[in-house]
């Protein structure tokens, strides 16, 4: 996907492809979630845009199995 480097001030740039494929916008929330030594960054969706973002996924490998409910 690309390789980043954290700044003095502890900052990245998300590569320009990444933006173009997940269509980030100026100013648009990333939520930050740490598991073990990998760190993911989740685009906040407002809940008008949600609407049938859902259908089709494949939910397969997204948990572990001792997370499951």
């Amino acid at each position: 996907m690309g390789e980043v480097t954290i700044s003095s001030k502890f900052q990245v740039v998300i590569p320009k492809e990444v933006r173009k494929q997940l269509c980030l916008k100026v100013g648009q929330k990333l939520r930050v979630v740490v598991k073990g030594r990998t760190i993911n960054l989740i685009p906040e969706i407002p809940i008008s845009e949600m609407r049938g973002f859902l259908k089709g996924m494949d939910i397969s490998g997204i948990r572990e199995e001792d997370e499951r409910l």
